[in-house]
């Protein structure tokens, strides 16, 4: 059964004092975000986001941070079969926020036909959803402060 949240993950890596961020583009619609999904059965927002990385991507994540950033989701996006198991006046979900850190090569999932990876301001540009800037800002924001 589908937790009603979502999470965002994240990928980073730092080349130098540069990180780089990898962005996925869908392969059912034209448009360009992180790795996303919901919750199963039990699972906390961390417990799903170290699924989610692994499902879309094929990277065992090791170090993932914790965001601030959360933000909600419109339950009108997800399919009926999901809404049937949530209550009734669920009209929002929240969307938990995560960063980690990969090295490996993805391993792209059905969900994806591509990703890139990119500087900040590239990647900043190329996402569409306006949660995935934000949570962006905040991990960039984080990684620049470790220098």
């Amino acid at each position: 059964m589908r937790a009603p949240f979502q999470i965002l993950a994240i990928p980073y890596r730092i080349a130098g004092h540069a990180p780089s961020y990898c962005v996925f583009h869908r392969a059912d619609f034209d448009q360009w975000q992180f790795i996303s999904g919901g919750g199963e059965e039990d699972e906390t927002p961390l417990q799903a986001a170290r699924r989610e990385i692994y499902e879309e991507s094929g990277v065992d994540a090791g170090n993932i941070i914790t965001l601030k950033s959360v933000c909600s989701i419109p339950t009108d996006i997800f399919p009926e079969k999901y809404l049937r198991n949530w209550a009734k006046d669920t009209y929002v979900v929240p969307e938990y926020a995560f960063g980690f850190a990969c090295e490996e090569e993805m391993q792209l999932s059905h969900e994806h036909s591509e990703c890139i990876w990119l500087d900040y301001e590239k990647a900043r540009a190329k996402l569409k959803w306006d949660s995935n800037r934000t949570a962006l800002y905040e991990l960039h924001c984080r990684l620049k402060g470790r220098e």
